[in-house]
């Protein structure tokens, strides 16, 4: 499977995470203050570095696809996001999916925005492109997200895009202030998504300028 790649929206353009997004990821989380408490967001050159290094190690693994999120209209990074902990299942040798290489199963995550693409419409043409690719092209049964359950703000997201609260995780992974998170699990189910993107789309042309 090809793991670098991009996806383009109508105003959004997914590129793959390279060195070349360093100083723009450094722009782009200027000024983010409360906004990343609770996510894992390089705030300096040298954390920039190491998240685009971590992210190109990832994806020589085949473990996760890291994308620079570019505003199509000027060219400016406003964030970054990924799809990660790809599963690829043991399918038997005479099963029908036995020679794909696309993954069965994703997450979505490590997701940020720049504080000025808050609220723009940007985070539900992201999920859009993103949730299209996993379910039309790499044909996955499952895309799951988790949000630490402190981050009321990623929570009400999740329940906004009509993902299935699965439940809480306790002390599933480490966070950012370095203690064991609780992780709120969402889902959404390749039975799901018909209806999922429907209403997608239809937030991203009716509601305008809206996260």
């Amino acid at each position: 499977m090809d793991n670098s790649f991009s996806l383009t929206g109508q105003r959004i353009r997914l590129e793959p995470l390279s060195d070349k997004h360093i100083d723009g990821l450094v722009a782009a989380a200027a000024n983010g203050g409360e906004l990343y408490r609770w996510s894992p967001v390089p705030q300096t050159r040298e954390q920039a570095e190491q998240y685009v290094r971590t992210a190109a190690s990832w994806r020589e693994q085949r473990t996760a696809v890291p994308f620079a999120i570019i505003n199509a209209s000027d060219g400016a990074l406003i964030g970054s996001t990924r799809f990660w902990q790809l599963e690829y299942w043991s399918w038997p040798p005479s099963h029908t999916r036995h020679s794909r290489n696309g993954p069965d199963a994703c997450e979505i995550g490590y997701t940020w925005f720049a504080p000025t693409a808050v609220r723009t419409g940007a985070n539900r043409e992201v999920k859009l492109l993103m949730l299209t690719h996993a379910f039309e092209q790499w044909g996955v049964f499952r895309v799951c997200f988790h949000a630490d359950s402190r981050n009321e703000r990623s929570v009400n997201a999740l329940t906004k895009l009509g993902a299935t609260r699965e439940g809480v995780l306790r002390a599933h992974r480490i966070a950012v202030d370095y203690q064991p998170r609780n992780s709120v699990r969402f889902s959404i189910l390749a039975e799901d998504w018909p209806a999922i993107k429907d209403r997608l789309t239809f937030r991203l042309t009716h509601s305008g300028n809206r996260k």
